[in-house]
């Protein structure tokens, strides 16, 4: 039985791109392969596609696997569309019919890769487009390089791998190498048998357009933070214990959100204050609270961040146009931005982060480009470059027909012109990750002036350190090295229930360890 899932374009319900594949082991893979040219179709089960009167599919994709004797076996892909037609045969063992041979192939990691790199192939020609990561659809390209230089391969070789191997362009092939370098000298700085602490405040002062993570206007939760703190509070002392008993050295402290900031600094005091109490700083090398929108921001609870010890902090502007703000859902203005910052040096902040993002709806390039100036006024020491993307459960999702999206030709100058900035102002790429549903299929750059980088960071993109995540909707991660092994223990979102169910989430870690 064929599993069948179909793209339309409401505007066009003829517009259909049909995707078949017998091996539910495919389904993910094939379908963020197809999403990459198709980003703005709606996706249809097989029930919801029966359902509908649709007619002359523009595309149809057919994988399946095909069993002739013992030497004889292979996936097949095939489409057709229009006037166009495809066909690749990717074996499993030997054959002389076959458009290639691989003798690897048993290994179904690779038969993945190679039945996404050949669907990729089709998407290409038929589209006539090139994807800036090729058939990459991976968060964490910077692992591929890591891999290649541990085998002890050149940084030359492994960036010929990825453009031929899977197709990724001589600019991001470039780009995800020089990250990669800069991310090994953030490592080596790293202390042996090392953890992280991550603690989640799932509060705002409003809720962004574009926003998916766990957030909640804190005047609506506000008979709730006291509860939610002595909550969290407790899971910390928890894992402060877990780490104690796994001999483990805590090597940076994340407080992000939401935003942290959101909290009073009678609340933020107490929260940093039993941080301070519960754990062991002696060999803390960074400690980040994100400060985040500047109108949650004053000298008071500037103060009591720098009181506790906290290194670093990220002051998130996301734009510098008022416009882009006000239609984001942000009460602050670009003043208020440069006042945040002027404050936070005049409590002794040498190391502050600020977010963009390129391609906010009704953003154009010209704008983009006064978000970068206006930036390089104030100076921070590190700058986070995020790509748009339409997230499931945002706001900008539920109603995406209200606002113009750049194309993602001006999305890929706003990166490529924010690239140069970050040089300009003497920084250098060292951290790298990807999300879907990314406009332009690009990615998240963090630039940060040499010495400056965030450990913690780039720990969460090489998955090498086990960290402890506190807080409604927190996910810690516990690395088993010797076998190679990665385990995750995610906590609830819902507020109410993290707070009910705190023993749980506890438990949770404890449990994923054994």
């Amino acid at each position: 039985m064929f599993r069948e899932v179909c793209f339309y374009n409401t505007a066009d319900k003829n517009s259909v791109v049909v995707l078949k594949t017998e091996d539910v082991f495919f389904d993910n893979e094939l379908y963020d392969i197809v999403k990459i040219f198709f980003p703005n179709e709606y996706i249809l089960n097989q029930k919801q596609t029966l359902s509908m009167d649709l007619h002359n599919p523009k595309l149809i994709i057919n994988v399946s696997y095909i069993h002739e004797c013992q030497t004889a076996s292979y996936y097949q892909i095939y489409a057709c569309g229009g006037n166009k037609s495809f066909y690749f045969k990717v074996c499993d063992a030997g054959c002389a019919e076959c458009n290639d041979h691989f003798s690897n192939l048993k290994n179904k990691a690779f038969i993945k890769k190679e039945v996404k790199r050949r669907l990729y192939i089709i998407l290409k020609k038929f589209t006539n487009t090139d994807m800036p990561w090729g058939s990459l659809t991976g968060i964490r390209p910077s692992k591929i390089v890591h891999s290649l230089l541990d085998e002890g391969y050149s940084i030359e070789y492994a960036q010929n791998y990825l453009k031929d191997f899977y197709f990724v362009s001589s600019k991001k092939a470039e780009l995800i190498s020089e990250v990669a370098l800069n991310e090994r000298i953030v490592l080596e700085r790293s202390i042996e048998n090392s953890a992280a602490l991550y603690a989640g405040i799932p509060f705002c002062p409003t809720r962004c357009l574009y926003c998916s993570f766990t957030s909640n206007p804190v005047k609506a939760y506000e008979n709730l933070v006291e509860q939610y703190l002595y909550a969290l509070e407790y899971e910390l002392s928890y894992i402060s214990n877990l780490i104690c008993n796994m001999g483990k050295k805590l090597e940076s402290i994340y407080i992000g959100g939401g935003t942290p900031t959101s909290l009073t600094w009678r609340q933020l005091s107490r929260l940093m204050k039993h941080i301070a109490a519960t754990f062991d700083f002696s060999d803390l090398l960074e400690y980040t609270v994100e400060a985040g929108r500047p109108d949650s921001i004053d000298k008071e609870k500037l103060k009591v961040i720098k009181e506790y010890g906290a290194t670093r902090i990220s002051i998130n502007p996301q734009t510098m146009n008022i416009k882009s703000l006000q239609l984001i859902g942000r009460s602050h203005t670009p003043d208020d931005i440069k006042r945040a910052f002027e404050t936070a040096r005049q409590e002794n902040f040498n190391n502050i982060n600020a977010d963009i993002i390129a391609g906010l709806p009704e953003e154009d390039v010209e704008m983009f480009a006064n978000t970068l100036y206006e930036l390089n006024t104030i100076k921070p020491e590190s700058l986070t470059v995020h790509v748009m993307a339409v997230k499931r459960a945002s706001i900008l999702k539920e109603n995406v027909d209200k606002y113009s999206l750049s194309h993602y030709k001006e999305v890929e100058k706003m990166v490529d012109m924010a690239y140069s900035y970050a040089k300009d102002m003497g920084m250098r790429p060292y951290y790298l990750y990807r999300q879907k549903n990314m406009l332009g299929n690009l990615e998240n750059v963090g630039y940060s002036i040499p010495g400056y980088e965030s450990i913690y960071n780039v720990q969460i993109m090489d998955e090498r350190q086990t960290i402890f995540a506190a807080g409604a909707g927190a996910i810690s991660k516990f690395v088993f090295e010797k076998e190679n092994r990665i385990e995750r223990a995610a906590n609830v979102k819902n507020v109410e229930e993290y707070i009910k169910r705190i023993d749980e989430m506890c438990k949770r870690k404890e449990f994923v360890m054994k």
